[in-house]
């Protein structure tokens, strides 16, 4: 099956960038939501990243007729609970900074060091065909809630998320490196091998 036009359903440019790195060479135009000329805000109620993710994708789809990809994509902090988690983006309103985000959340880890600030990056990938098939994926990305921010690459949550192995953080790789490694670039190969195998 060759598939000649795929909508992202996203109007964030950061990502559209990474969507199309990765799934460009599978020959198909890769449109984001204002590209494909549509409005729309799903109620993103579900209880998991792949149900979100599939909630997005179904709803553009079904307005379109046209094959859609969606993702969730959180943080997940253990000492935490897992919160942010499917509340990342809302977490302490959308209106919220991510700069105010961050020093909230280093606030709330204060006196704790090493694997007591372990944390993922999580991001669940769905595809909805027109023809009612669903397809996830799902990508982590291991790391720590770092003591400040930085780094000027990425966005959200990438300033404060240290990865030891590297010893740098989220926000301080390059858009290439961060691709290999970031949860959505997990997601979306996976994802890719999926739409290969079609």
């Amino acid at each position: 099956m060759k598939i000649e036009k795929m909508i992202f359903a996203t109007g964030n440019e950061g990502k559209m960038r990474e969507v199309r790195m990765i799934l460009g060479d599978l020959g198909a135009e890769i449109l984001s939501l204002k590209e494909a000329g549509i409005q729309a805000e799903a109620e993103e109620n579900g209880t998991t990243f792949e149900e979100n993710a599939v909630i997005k994708a179904k709803e553009i789809m079904e307005k379109t007729g046209a094959l859609v990809l969606a993702d969730d994509s959180g943080l997940e902090v253990d000492a935490l609970n897992g919160e942010p988690g499917i509340y990342s983006a809302r977490y302490m309103g959308h209106e919220t900074s991510y700069h105010i985000k961050n020093k909230n959340l280093i606030e709330r880890l204060e006196g704790k060091t090493g694997e007591e600030r372990s944390a993922r990056f999580v991001c669940a990938i769905a595809a909805c065909f027109p023809d009612g098939r669903v397809l996830t994926t799902r990508g982590t990305m291991e790391g720590q809630i770092g003591y400040e921010e930085k780094g000027e690459n990425g966005f959200g949550y990438d300033p404060i998320f240290y990865l030891p192995e590297y010893q740098c953080y989220s926000g301080e790789l390059p858009l290439e490196e961060k691709n290999k490694l970031s949860h959505r670039g997990k997601a979306l190969r996976l994802m890719k091998e999926q739409l290969e195998a079609l």
